[in-house]
């Protein structure tokens, strides 16, 4: 069974539409840290800090199921959905008080900031990545 990364993010006033709920491009955000966590603290924590040099983003779509009020933090799973030389693509299920209230999807490019262009996976980010990648049947 293929692992996930769990983080737990704190839903903020400034998160909230006029509606009293989170605002849809707020999504993006609350998932964002959520991928910050897992790929600069958790790969950090398994020695590997080269995803720190540069991941830009290339498509982002979201579902979504429920409206998300504010108040306790929200529980975002996370793994590897699909893995290739230069992107991988990175699937989410956001919960509000245990009910799935969100799904997306974030194609990731590793880049290198420096030089200004992407670059492929190390042996040892695709390491580290192999254990949230999905296997499909």
């Amino acid at each position: 069974m293929t692992e996930r990364f769990v983080h737990h993010v704190p839903v903020r006033w400034s998160d909230m539409d006029a509606y009293g709920h989170v605002n849809n491009a707020r999504f993006l955000t609350l998932y964002e840290e959520a991928r910050v966590a897992m790929f600069f603290v958790g790969a950090r924590e398994h020695g590997l800090g080269s995803f720190e040099e540069g991941i830009v983003i290339a498509r982002h779509e979201i579902d979504y199921l429920k409206p998300v009020d504010y108040g306790d933090p929200v529980r975002v799973e996370m793994w590897v959905s699909e893995q290739r030389a230069a992107a991988f693509t990175v699937s989410y299920e956001l919960f509000d008080d245990g009910v799935l209230a969100s799904r997306a999807r974030s194609v990731c490019v590793p880049y290198n900031l420096a030089n200004g262009h992407p670059r492929r996976l190390t042996e040892a980010e695709r390491d580290f990545l192999r254990p949230y990648l999905e296997v499909t049947p």
